[in-house]
């Protein structure tokens, strides 16, 4: 994989005024960003990082290639080379579910990719400033005026600056910009969780079919284990729990990631020879909520928003999602065209939330491990599982996503009874 310089553009060009302004180059601002500017409009996006930085939600689900590929940004991503995914191994002691993404109840995609999401982020943004889109890096906005026409203070090295749109569009990811600056900030419905992950090499991965899946492991004590390979040999692993969990052990977060490895039989058989490429790292209480997703001449999208839990990799595919369907509301409303914002965005982005948030909600409950490693699954129901994995939480064919919640408990007790 050869290394990237990013695609900035001249902080002497800043601009004064634009259509829309993108605050975030991340995946949710560059989809953005590139829909409009395709679509004509004068489109800026202003990134307080400079890039490649590194950032955890590494492995996609298939819902992103139809995603990625309405953007225009799926060719570039392809030149990449990154690990195939073609589904995810839950695994619990000596019990294995296996989901593949070609076996889907949604008709969709069949694979994705496992990223390394310095050097994914910076492809999408590199793509973008090709098709077009100036990235200003090193852009911090300091202050926000919404309304008919938002005004943004953007910092950088050259002082403050006034950015002026006709729409923003907030895709500042974990910085959650409009958020902070607003008072839109709401506390999750989840409980705080913590996690301490790294990347490693001399992973002892699994040969054949199973090479590419992400692994989602239990852990004895309570806690679960991300598993992401790269195409580099490089496997990204990562612990999350409530924080008591990593009170049990002492010492550096390097010690108490081993510790925690040695627990677990399987994890402590893959990474047996494993070596940090960086010292182990910790984020403690992620999860985030808002009182309200767009306003008067903004919207937010991707982690700006709601970011429930890594457990089923959907932060990346929620990201997308509101990305684009935001840019089509905005291409609608820049043209004069009336947009129901509440309906055509905030209730559509909100039933595939739900649809996740029951399915991470089962899953600490012990409700969807029941579902996941039952011997009384039936084919119908893997599949309607599966494409819920997959990414696909707006068919409303699929029980799953028609009433999330209520199926999954449903389901939990039926096989529970079947299982005996």
């Amino acid at each position: 994989m050869t290394p990237q310089s990013p695609l900035a553009a001249d902080p002497r060009n800043f601009p004064a005024r634009v259509d829309v302004a993108v605050i975030g180059a991340g995946p949710a601002g560059t989809s953005a960003a590139a829909l409009l500017h395709a679509r004509g409009w004068s489109t800026a996006i202003v990134e307080a990082e400079a890039f490649p930085r590194f950032v955890i939600g590494e492995s996609l689900l298939a819902r992103c290639m139809d995603l990625l590929d309405e953007a225009g940004l799926l060719e570039a991503v392809k030149a990449r080379n990154y690990l195939v995914k073609r589904g995810a191994l839950f695994v619990r002691g000596n019990e294995r579910a296996d989901i593949d993404f070609a076996e889907q109840f949604t008709p969709g995609w069949t694979w994705t990719w496992q990223v390394p999401r310095a050097d994914f982020d910076l492809t999408l943004a590199n793509e973008a400033s090709r098709q077009g889109v100036p990235i200003y890096y090193q852009h911090r906005v300091t202050a926000v005026t919404p309304g008919a026409e938002p005004t943004l203070t953007v910092e950088s090295k050259a002082g403050n600056q006034t950015l002026r749109a006709r729409h923003v569009i907030d895709a500042s990811g974990y910085g959650r910009v409009l958020p902070r600056l607003l008072g839109l900030d709401r506390p999750s419905s989840l409980i705080e969780r913590k996690s301490v992950f790294a990347h490693v090499r001399g992973d002892i991965r699994p040969q054949g079919t199973l090479e590419n899946r992400i692994w989602i492991v239990m852990h004895p004590r309570g806690a679960w284990i991300w598993l992401i390979p790269f195409s580099n040999g490089v496997t990204s692993v990562g612990f999350v729990a409530e924080p008591s969990f990593f009170d049990h052990f002492t010492g550096t977060d390097e010690e108490i990631f081993r510790a925690a490895m040695a627990e677990d039989p399987n994890t402590r058989a893959r990474l047996a020879d494993m070596e940090f490429c960086f010292p182990p790292r910790t984020l403690r209480g992620y999860s985030a909520a808002v009182s309200a997703m767009h306003g008067p001449g903004y919207t937010l999208v991707g982690n700006a928003t709601e970011f429930l839990d890594p457990v089923f990799s959907s932060g990346v595919t929620l990201a997308l999602e509101s990305a684009n369907r935001a840019a089509g509301l905005t291409d609608r409303a820049l043209r004069g065209e009336p947009v129901d914002w509440d309906a055509e965005y905030t209730a559509y982005m909100m039933r595939g939330v739900e649809t996740f948030r029951a399915f991470v909600l089962g899953w600490y409950s012990g409700e969807f491990p029941k579902i996941l490693f039952s011997a009384s699954q039936n084919d119908l129901l893997r599949r309607q599982v599966t494409s819920v994995l997959a990414g696909y939480v707006w068919d409303e064919s699929n029980p799953f996503v028609r009433q999330p919640a209520r199926r999954v408990r449903q389901v939990a007790r039926i096989v529970k009874h079947l299982d005996g």
